[in-house]
């Protein structure tokens, strides 16, 4: 009874952000921000140390700086991941543009899977928009949410733009599957692993950190090519994504070597903006020593 009242909450909130253009939108998101950061303090003291475990050479009031900025973003982000259903295709369009994908597209005229990492930077919850641009079909691995009500229908809202959500429980029969055309598969995968003896350790933000296995295993296994999406923000509610060539074949890369490529290309980008990643997830929750 308690997952069917929080599904019909959701479905009425979504519901309504139908009638919210943009401009109000990012005035809630102020209000948000007040509520995130100087209320409710959301997580706090996991971003601080985040940040000042990342970045120690920075002083005290630019660890703030970059903590406000984030909180701003996170606000953002927040409902614009709400927005999502309640959105035109020509309004995403718009705000979300694949700038350059020419390298996807060289793979897909060689009838080559290829697969993207993710990651948790700028806005990925608009990504399924890519399935109106790019030529491959499009599938986006992902953890179902614990309502089955509310994943059920993030689903099927993802799929009316033509991306396929595969639960992460169903990756091995995925990837096993026969293809009838060639796929560009999106993995997240800067989160903190559950597995530690299935993770990978690298360094990243000057830290050991364990990333999950699965995109290397998969790429090694099928030697499908690997980009990366590079989402970045243009201005405020629009956002543009290139595409960057990890490696062509990863079955000739050592163990590990792909997800320390994986982990230099989104450290630069953080490094360049560090206040559009998600410093709120509990990154580092696993000590480990290289």
């Amino acid at each position: 009874m308690k997952s069917y009242f929080g599904y019909i909450f959701f479905r009425l909130l979504t519901s309504s952000f139908w009638l919210i253009p943009f401009p109000i939108l990012y005035i809630w998101s102020d209000i948000l921000y007040v509520f995130f950061y100087y209320i409710f303090g959301y997580r706090k003291k996991v971003i601080i140390k985040n940040l000042r475990n990342s970045f120690p050479e920075k002083s005290e009031a630019e660890i703030q700086k970059i903590a406000k900025k984030f909180y701003k973003h996170l606000a953002d982000i927040t409902l614009e991941g709400i927005k999502a259903f309640a959105i035109t295709k020509r309004q995403m369009l718009r705000r979300f543009k694949i700038t350059d994908y020419e390298i996807v597209q060289k793979y897909y005229n060689e009838g080559k899977t290829i697969i993207a990492y993710a990651s948790h930077y700028s806005n990925w919850e608009w990504g399924g928009i890519g399935a109106y641009v790019l030529p491959h079909e499009l599938y986006a691995l992902y953890k179902p949410l614990k309502n089955k009500r509310i994943d059920m229908y993030a689903r099927k809202s993802r799929s009316t733009w033509g991306a396929n959500m595969i639960s992460i429980t169903d990756t091995y029969a995925f990837f096993t599957a026969p293809q009838t055309k060639p796929q560009i598969i999106f993995m997240l995968s800067d989160q903190s692993p559950s597995n530690q003896s299935k993770s990978v350790k690298v360094n990243f933000l000057g830290q050991a950190t364990l990333f999950l296995h699965g995109t290397e295993k998969y790429a090694h296994q099928f030697n499908y090519p690997i980009v990366y999406a590079h989402v970045n923000r243009v201005k405020r509610g629009f956002y543009e994504v290139r595409f960057e060539l990890v490696c062509d074949n990863p079955q000739s890369l050592p163990d590990r070597k792909l997800t320390e490529r994986y982990a230099q290309i989104l450290e630069k980008q953080i490094y360049e903006r560090p206040e559009e990643w998600l410093w709120s997830h509990k990154r580092w929750k696993h000590r480990v020593s290289l």
